[in-house]
């Protein structure tokens, strides 16, 4: 309790950074990554009931999304570009080609920079609930000379309600996109649905511990200045939901890799600047549409304290789960039928125990 009442001295200090924006300015570190592939069991009747509920405003994530076309106009973001890279590097290790692919909303324009023929896509859709996302990767794509053997079609759509024919693309890839869909179980089914047998489910999702310090100080700051907790940031899907999302949708081979990153940013207005422009910011149906200004100051104030590094910057914490899923396939290797085995433990056990 005395470390947070010294932090209130801070806050005349911090008027100034707020009342006068910074440029944007961050670095980007990334840790080592844990990798966990093979099946997870599906999900229960609580799962079921879960998906039916809305937690996101669609509408309002379209106009985010929209916002994100502007203020990235023309512009890199490291952070985007290394979950995308990651992405896309599991095509090089496919030896199977995809003629057609489907690139759902999230980084759209990341995706289509960094293809550079992988895959050995020729036809791609690039689809997402904004216009002016779709209209800014038009654009970029007179500008870019890698993917210029590629006939690109653009399509506004949402993940929810996907409008792609059954069995009609090779390869389906959504980069940072698909955790703000209020029923992810069956966006997922109908992405399975849409690519033809033995195709790709390539996604990158953020995970439950990203942002985890802004989730601590903005919960200290709003227990202190309001007395309660306000919903500011989304729930996010954990790590050992992936596999079993992956699972009920009906997917084979499912795999699932996390990742850890790292951007460091000048101050809290710099962070939230950076979820502006990736279209992050928050769309919860049950959120409070005002955020106090005092509050605003002390969850910088806060993250200032209990986080920032000694060179002055803040880190933030984005943690990504990746997931992979073929469409059933009679190539696919398949598990034998239950009670198919001729030999048991227990004939192994007495076999080789006595050995050790």
């Amino acid at each position: 309790m005395r470390r947070i009442n010294s932090l209130y001295g801070r806050i005349r200090i911090l008027k100034r950074v707020f009342e006068k924006p910074t440029k944007q300015s961050h670095t980007f570190l990334a840790s080592h990554s844990l990798s966990t592939d093979g099946g997870y069991g599906g999900g229960g009747e609580s799962q079921q009931n879960s998906s039916r509920v809305k937690i996101f405003d669609r509408d309002l994530k379209r106009v985010h999304r929209d916002r994100a076309a502007w203020l990235s106009r023309n512009k890199n973001d490291t952070f985007v570009d290394a979950v995308a890279e990651n992405l896309l590097d599991r095509l090089e290790d496919c030896k199977k080609s995809f003629p057609s692919a489907l690139c759902l909303g999230g980084s759209l324009g990341a995706v289509q920079r960094l293809l550079r023929g992988r895959g050995g896509i020729e036809k791609l859709i690039m689809m997402d609930t904004s216009y002016d996302m779709i209209k800014s990767c038009r654009d970029a794509e007179h500008d870019s000379v890698d993917n210029s053997t590629i006939e690109t079609s653009y399509l506004v759509g949402d993940e929810e309600f996907l409008p792609i024919k059954e069995s009609s693309v090779d390869l389906i890839i959504s980069s940072l996109g698909l955790h703000w869909t209020n029923d992810l179980p069956g966006s997922m089914i109908q992405c399975k649905l849409a690519l033809k047998p033995d195709g790709l489910f390539l996604a990158a999702i953020l995970g439950g511990e990203t942002l985890k310090e802004l989730r601590i100080a903005c919960t200290l700051a709003h227990m202190e200045r309001e007395g309660g907790i306000s919903p500011r940031l989304s729930p996010l899907a954990q790590v050992r939901d992936a596999g079993n999302l992956l699972t009920r949708a009906g997917f084979s081979l499912p795999g699932v890799d996390v990742d850890e990153y790292v951007v460091k940013y000048k101050s809290a207005l710099d962070l939230i600047e950076h979820l502006r422009a990736m279209g992050e910011t928050n769309a919860l149906l049950q959120r409070n549409k005002i955020l106090n200004r005092e509050t605003a100051l002390a969850t910088a104030a806060i993250y200032d304290s209990m986080f920032a590094t000694e060179d002055g910057t803040i880190p933030a914490t984005f943690q990504v789960i990746y997931m992979t899923g073929w469409r059933e396939h009679s190539s696919h290797p398949q598990a034998k039928r239950r009670g198919s085995a001729t030999v048991s433990f227990t004939d192994i056990q007495q076999q080789f125990g006595g050995q050790s």
